[in-house]
């Protein structure tokens, strides 16, 4: 029950984070505006409330001196996650903080960014809040005022980190990981199996028709050396008239 239950609060925290980044990337450009800036602090605050949680739990658990060789293996597996998600949040927080010093909505500074982003990240905002609406309340001079609460916010998430390390040592180099690289990218979990849900960060490609690629592969590479010898034949052709002019 434990391990479920801790799998279930890590799952949380790795989606909330996977938000927020997305949120991060759309500072300075022109999606930029103050509802972003709102949900950057709502769904940092969000991440920052998941991360209280696994700590806690995760402490407890692996400081638990009855439990089983197996169930620790799999704690500190968990741990050493956990402590990942945690240093993508804090430089995420500390890119949120450079951009949003760099961009200040309330008094411009410099122009926004054309970076091809356009639309809205509510809906990104509203999967991080488990909400299906964001109802905003900010008031017009939160680019500002955001920005001393999200430089204390930094310390005290690097405060935390410290404090994992000292509570809890557990080298991340003596963990095994339990999955190849990449494989939870390939999951076919659907948006309603979390109640955070999911941000698609990239879909299976369509199998091509078999003998289809080989094919286009081979004719490829024809091209490919037929180009070449033209570009050689051209070349000793010039270079023999340029030899014969002299």
């Amino acid at each position: 029950m434990g391990k479920d239950e801790c799998k279930t609060m890590l799952d949380a925290l790795n989606k909330v984070t996977a938000c927020y980044r997305h949120l991060v990337i759309a500072l300075g450009s022109t999606s930029d505006s103050q509802n972003l800036r709102e949900e950057l602090k709502r769904t940092r605050k969000k991440a920052q409330e998941l991360a209280v949680a696994n700590r806690t739990k995760l402490t407890s658990l692996l400081k638990d001196k009855s439990i089983s060789k197996e169930d620790r293996a799999e704690y500190e597996r968990l741990w050493v996650l956990f402590s990942s998600s945690m240093e993508l949040l804090e430089v995420d927080m500390k890119r949120s903080l450079e951009i949003g010093q760099d961009f200040p909505l309330k008094v411009p500074t410099r122009h926004l960014i054309q970076t091809g982003m356009t639309g809205s990240t509510t809906t990104v905002a509203a999967r991080a809040m488990s909400v299906q609406n964001m109802k905003y309340e900010a008031d017009s001079n939160i680019d500002t005022a955001d920005l001393r609460d999200l430089q204390c916010e930094i310390s005290q998430v690097s405060q935390m980190m410290e404090e994992m390390e000292m509570k809890v040592q557990v080298a991340p180099w003596a963990v095994e990981a339990k999955q190849e690289a990449g494989a939870e990218l390939k999951s076919n979990m659907s948006v309603g199996n979390s109640s955070v849900g999911v941000i698609s960060i990239c879909e299976e490609e369509p199998k091509e028709e078999e003998g289809g690629g080989s094919r286009d592969t081979g004719f490829a590479s024809i091209c490919a050396v037929v180009i070449f010898l033209v570009i050689v034949t051209v070349a000793v052709v010039l270079g023999y008239l340029v030899i014969n002019m002299s």
